[in-house]
C-alpha cells in the first residue's frame, strides 16, 4: 500500500514537472519571437526559473549519490542558470528521463535500438560530460565578461559563443586586461572541450557506421553459408532423386525355372 501510494505521488510530481517545462518552453519560444505580452512572459520565466531552481537543490540535497545525480542532471542545472530565457529549453532533457523512468517508449511499442543508441551516445561516449563541461566554460566566461565588460549577459552570452566555436564576428571585443585574460582563457578551455565534443560526435557517428558495415558483411556471410548448405542439401535430394529413377527404369530381371 505504501509503495502504491508513493508510486502515485511519484506520478502526480512528474505530471506536474512535465507541464511546468512545457509551459516554460512554450514561454521561451514567445519571448524569442516577440509574441504577446514581454513583461507578462519575463515576469513567468522568473518565476518558473525559480521554481526549477528550488526543485534541483532539494533533489540535490536528497539525493544518496550526489556525484552521480551531478551528472545525470547536468541539463537540469544548465536549465536554470539566469542568464537567457533559452537556457530554459535545456529542461527538456528532465522531460525524456521521465519518459525514461516511467518507460513510456516501451509502454507505446517505441522502445528499439534508436532509444539503446542514443542512451550509448549520451553516456557512454561521455557526450553529457564534454557537453556539460564546455557549457560551464562558456556561461561562466559570458558572466565574467558581462561584469567587467560592462556588457548585458546576452550580449556577453553570444561573444562567449562566437569565441568558443571559433566564429568571431567581432561585433564584441574585450576592451580591457580583464576581458582579455578572460577571452584567452575561453579560447584555450572552450575551444579545447568543443573540438573534444564535435570530435566525439563524429567518432561516434564513424563507429556506428563502421559496424553497420561489419553487421551487414557478417549478415551476408551468414546468409551465403546458409544458401551453400541449402544447395548442399538439394544436390544430395536431387541425386538420390535420380539414382531412384534410374532404379525403376531399368528392366525387371527374368528368373528361368530347371525342370
Amino acid at each position: 500500500m505504501v509503495a502504491e501510494r508513493q508510486r502515485r505521488w511519484v506520478a502526480v510530481y512528474h505530471l506536474i514537472v512535465t507541464l511546468l517545462t512545457l509551459g516554460s518552453v512554450i514561454n521561451v519560444v514567445l519571448l524569442s519571437f516577440h509574441v504577446g505580452n514581454w513583461h507578462l512572459e519575463s515576469q513567468v520565466a522568473n518565476g518558473l526559473l525559480a521554481v526549477f531552481a528550488v526543485d534541483y537543490f532539494v533533489r540535490l540535497a536528497i539525493a544518496k549519490d550526489r556525484k552521480t545525480f551531478l551528472i545525470h542532471s547536468a541539463f537540469d542545472l544548465m536549465g536554470i542558470i539566469p542568464m537567457h530565457p533559452v537556457f530554459a529549453l535545456f529542461r527538456l532533457g528532465r522531460l525524456a528521463r521521465m519518459i525514461q523512468y516511467h518507460h513510456l517508449f516501451w509502454k507505446l511499442g517505441l522502445d528499439g535500438k534508436w532509444t539503446h543508441d542514443f542512451h550509448r551516445f549520451i553516456y557512454s561516449t561521455g557526450f553529457i560530460y564534454l557537453f556539460s563541461i564546455s557549457i560551464a566554460i562558456i556561461v561562466l566566461s559570458a558572466l565574467l565578461f558581462s561584469v567587467f565588460e560592462h556588457q548585458s549577459l546576452s550580449d556577453s552570452l553570444w561573444w562567449a559563443i562566437t569565441t568558443a566555436t571559433t566564429v568571431g564576428y567581432g561585433d564584441d571585443t574585450p576592451h580591457t586586461a580583464v576581458g582579455k585574460i578572460i577571452a584567452v582563457g575561453l579560447m584555450f578551455g572552450g575551444i579545447g572541450f568543443i573540438g573534444l565534443l564535435t570530435s566525439t560526435i563524429t567518432d561516434f557517428f564513424t563507429n556506428q557506421t563502421s559496424q553497420s558495415l561489419v553487421q551487414t558483411d557478417d549478415q551476408d556471410q551468414r546468409d551465403l553459408q546458409q544458401l551453400l548448405v541449402k544447395i548442399e542439401t538439394l544436390t544430395q535430394k536431387v541425386d538420390r532423386l535420380q539414382t531412384e529413377v534410374k532404379r525403376l527404369q531399368q528392366p525387371p530381371t527374368k528368373h528361368h525355372s530347371h525342370r
